[in-house]
């Protein structure tokens, strides 16, 4: 299903009637899924009870069934820190496939927090000219690789004539493949997929079997896909760390609705202090971490992942509060490059003075200074 993309200057789309973005927006909250389900919400954790965070009944949060969502696989569970910090607030949860329809939903209203990735998340910002989102936490970094048969990729310039998949169109693997494949010189047209490399657009669900059966040659994508593809005779022709400054950019950050942010302060806190513990905690307990990931997992995908790919998976990533802001511009810029978007004006889309209050308390330094823009 394609993502919804920022319309080009003087396009058709530009001018579009708001019904269609209704049906439009409707399609993308029904028919996103992964595993052998759609996007679904059930009742979430057990509340921890006490006082409830900012006097709020619920917060709705929403997140993906992938191991590159191990803050919210982690802590949001009965007993888990965001669970905890919550209180007597009940954590509504929404389990989404892709970022373009966990973006859509924050833009409706539907959800008032989402870890999400970058791609989407710059591309919604844009479509609502900077009024709706707001950045407030980091998550992970890593866990993104380029995966290819090795009888028939071995190295960048195999990649021309080749068929790469990616999880969508727009997301953030797909601005990352897109850009890899420019930047050697192979062109290929954002829209169709189509040119020097076929680039298909795959949920990522579908991807290791038409993987195995042979219908595309390799994928960039997101763990732990990326791991199963591993476990199907694939090899790693590139893992993503290796294109950024010291091996980390941006997978999955924390983004609050703007509004949701202004009016209930304490509820986005409370959850930012949830999410805090839960990356301390997961450094301290990988191996503990990873068991309650693949018990989400069961739950939210449909069944666990095998031992291996996990390990395999959870060693390229890293859990982190920081979102790296350079990263995503670096990001955005690639997403105009390529021609996926127009424009990347990203004043104002952070919003870390929550954060760094808590992390103050903790003695770690702030993360804001450096960031495209802040406050309300």
């Amino acid at each position: 299903m394609p993502a919804i993309r920022l319309p080009r200057r003087g396009s058709a789309r530009a001018a579009a009637p708001a019904v269609a973005v209704a049906v439009v927006l409707a399609v993308l909250l029904a028919g996103c899924g992964y595993g052998s389900r759609a996007v679904h919400d059930f009742s979430g954790p057990e509340p921890a009870g006490g006082p409830k965070a900012g006097g709020l009944d619920r917060i709705r949060l929403g997140y993906f069934a992938n191991v590159t969502h191990a803050t919210p696989l982690v802590g949001l569970r009965t007993g888990g820190p965001i669970t905890e910090e919550l209180g007597g607030t009940r954590a509504a949860v929404q389990v989404f496939n892709a970022g373009p329809s966990a973006i859509e939903a924050l833009n409706a209203k539907a959800v008032d927090m989402a870890w999400v990735g970058p791609s989407p998340t710059v591309n919604g910002y844009l479509r609502s000219g900077g009024r709706n989102l707001r950045i407030v936490a980091g998550a992970t970094s890593g866990g993104a690789s380029l995966v290819v048969d090795p009888a028939k990729v071995r190295s960048a310039a195999d990649l021309k004539g080749s068929r790469i998949a990616s999880p969508q169109l727009g997301n953030t693997q797909d601005v990352a493949l897109l850009a890899y494949l420019k930047r050697h010189g192979i062109h290929v047209d954002p829209d169709t997929g189509k040119g020097d490399t076929s680039v298909l657009r795959q949920d990522n669900k579908e991807i290791p079997t038409t993987f195995r059966q042979g219908g595309i040659d390799g994928a960039w994508v997101p763990e732990p896909t990326a791991s199963r593809l591993v476990a199907e005779g694939g090899k790693v022709l590139l893992d993503e760390r290796k294109l950024w400054p010291g091996g980390r950019f941006v997978t999955t950050h924390l983004v609050a609705r703007r509004d949701f942010l202004r009016e209930h302060p304490a509820a986005v806190a409370a959850v930012l202090r949830g999410s805090v513990r839960t990356t301390a905690w997961i450094r301290h307990h990988p191996s503990r971490a990873r068991k309650l990931i693949n018990s989400a997992l069961a739950r939210d995908a449909g069944k666990p992942l095998p031992g291996k790919v996990l390990a395999a998976a959870f060693s390229r990533m890293e859990v982190t509060d920081d979102p790296l802001p350079a990263t995503l511009r670096r990001q955005a810029a690639d997403a105009v490059s390529t021609g996926l978007l127009d424009e990347a004006g990203l004043d104002g889309i952070y919003d870390l003075r929550l954060l760094d209050r808590i992390r103050a308390r903790h003695g770690r330094p702030a993360l804001s200074t450096g960031t495209a823009g802040g406050g309300p």
